[in-house]
């Protein structure tokens, strides 16, 4: 009986040159790919376990992608470790892997990206970013873009391997509100304590700003044309900022202007020296 199993297991499907696959072979591949099936579901449950739905689809999708892969590299080895001559295959591919290595090169690193993105949660779509100077709201999260809207109404697509080679400002990570600053200079001999309730009770009334977070007015420095002071703020959007704070200048220049307190502007002395 055992002899009769053998020589089953040992008969050829296929017999060339080149290759010689069994039916033996052929019962180690089927249970090398349903190993892989099992070891795949087990890492992608694990892994997406604690993911949120949105999230937890996109890594399902790519994830079947990486399944493929896989299921080649097992046929592709198992074949090879059970005796059949897969030279010939790497042979003819060689040149074909390594072009499309090349060619692929790029999106493998945003897809890698996108995966990291996805697993430690560092972006999410409503935050508020600052890439390559341009401020925005991120409206969609992929596998190998995230698209952003910025201040001009604009849609900005963002590979996502830039998020990991650059640097990322992300205004929201903390909070939902965003810290702002408006700066004015002020005539020397200005009284120092009225710029201060001034610029405290500018921020009232202004849309945009959240008064219950409080305000601050900084002293800076003592500058060449005036006294320097910051007024630091809480917006509840970030990419309002530049309205709200247009809006709050106004109203700086409005009390300014109605309790007689001065913006300078930069003044040089210019000494003329007449040697004849």
């Amino acid at each position: 009986m055992r002899k009769q199993i053998l020589e089953i297991l040992k008969f050829k499907l296929i017999d060339t040159d080149s290759i010689a696959f069994t039916i033996g072979n052929l019962i180690v591949l089927i249970a090398a790919l349903i190993f892989a099936s099992i070891f795949l579901k087990i890492v992608r449950r694990l892994i997406t376990r604690k993911l949120p739905q949105e999230d937890k689809n996109k890594f399902i999708s790519v994830f079947q992608f990486i399944g493929y892969v896989v299921y080649v590299l097992v046929f592709m080895f198992t074949l090879d470790y059970s005796g059949v001559n897969m030279n010939v295959f790497f042979t003819a591919s060689a040149a074909l892997f390594v072009g499309v290595g090349f060619a692929l090169q790029t999106f493998f690193q945003d897809i890698i990206s996108g995966i990291l993105m996805i697993l430690d949660q560092s972006l999410h779509v409503g935050d508020i970013i600052e890439v390559d100077g341009k401020v925005g709201e991120v409206k969609e999260i992929k596998l190998r873009t995230t698209r952003m809207v910025t201040r001009n109404d604009r849609v900005m697509v963002i590979p996502n391997h830039k998020f990991m080679t650059e640097a990322l400002f992300n205004w929201t990570q903390n909070k939902v509100t965003n810290r702002e600053q408006v700066d004015v200079g002020v005539a020397y001999g200005s009284d120092v304590q009225l710029v201060k309730r001034l610029l405290e009770d500018s921020v009232k009334g202004i849309p945009g700003i959240i008064e219950s977070e409080g305000v601050t007015v900084l002293f800076n420095d003592f500058g060449d044309s005036s006294l320097d002071f910051s007024l630091y703020f809480y917006v509840q959007n970030g990419l309002l900022s530049p309205r709200v704070k247009s809006d709050l200048r106004f109203k700086i220049d409005e009390l300014f202007r109605l309790h007689k307190v001065s913006i300078p502007f930069p003044q040089r002395d210019v000494h003329i020296i007449n040697n004849s």
